[in-house]
């Protein structure tokens, strides 16, 4: 009756990470169908719908029920909740999307929305990194990371802000959505050494020093996972600045530009 109870619970939960493929896809087509608009390419619903899934299984199913009891799997879900996630979803552009799907009133104050003082300040390279790897530092320096399996809420917030913190950042060291406040590549790129020394501090310091009730071995593993997988994403990342950083200062463009 128990895992029945549990297969019933975790099907509800799949629904709204279902729900969000739909809609993306929906919208993608929607988008595609206009005369005005070039047709939305599939590859970015297809990395939609692989962020979607990675996030869910961090927090759905086998990998999450066995992340309570088991710091490497936790780690494992970390990656992908907090890391590969926001990846692949910032790729997909879905804010971009929405804006090409939206009703022009509702659009506008999207863009309204975006261009604010609070999503200036939220959206800073400084500030997302504070958010997305001082969150890291908090959780596992201190009881956090207890009462996160003791209480539920406390368990549902953290993982939330796992995944924002981490969309946030992704999305401020690569700009792939219209951003109004853009700041300079050489900026971001300064900003996420900090970021990734922060990460890979971290990961030592939890080699060393687990958190209390984390077996020795487990936390050597999880934190070896969480050091060279986030290694693996931040790679993904500076190769995306550094191409983008290229091309809007390659040769071509500066000799048209004295043209």
């Amino acid at each position: 009756m128990n895992n029945g109870g549990g297969l019933f619970l975790d099907v509800i939960l799949i629904l709204p990470f279902l729900l969000l493929i739909v809609l993306y896809i929906s919208a993608a087509i929607m988008s595609s169908r206009s005369r005005h608009l070039q047709k939305w390419p599939v590859h970015r619903s297809i990395l939609f719908s692989l962020g979607v899934v990675c996030a869910g299984s961090a927090v759905i199913g086998p990998l999450a029920e066995q992340a309570l009891v088991d710091f490497r799997a936790h780690m494992v879900g970390h990656l992908l909740l907090g890391m590969l996630a926001p990846l692949l979803l910032v790729l997909a552009r879905p804010v971009t999307l929405l804006l090409r799907t939206l009703p022009v009133s509702l659009a506008r104050k999207l863009t309204l929305f975006l261009r604010s003082s609070y999503v200036r300040v939220l959206s800073h390279p400084i500030t997302a990194s504070v958010l997305n790897i001082g969150g890291l530092w908090v959780l596992y320096t201190t009881d956090l990371f207890h009462m996160m399996h003791e209480q539920l809420w406390i368990h549902v917030l953290i993982h939330l802000h796992v995944f924002l913190a981490g969309y946030l950042f992704t999305m401020a060291m690569i700009y792939m959505e219209p951003v109004a406040h853009r700041y300079s590549y050489l900026y971001r790129a300064v900003v996420f050494v900090f970021a990734l020394a922060g990460h890979g501090i971290l990961s030592k310091y939890l080699y060393a020093s687990p958190p209390s009730g984390v077996p020795k071995s487990e936390a050597e593993t999880g934190s070896m996972i969480m050091y060279y997988g986030g290694d693996v994403i931040d790679a993904v990342i500076i190769f995306l600045l550094c191409l983008q950083w290229y091309k809007a200062t390659k040769p071509e463009k500066m000799t048209e530009a004295h043209s």
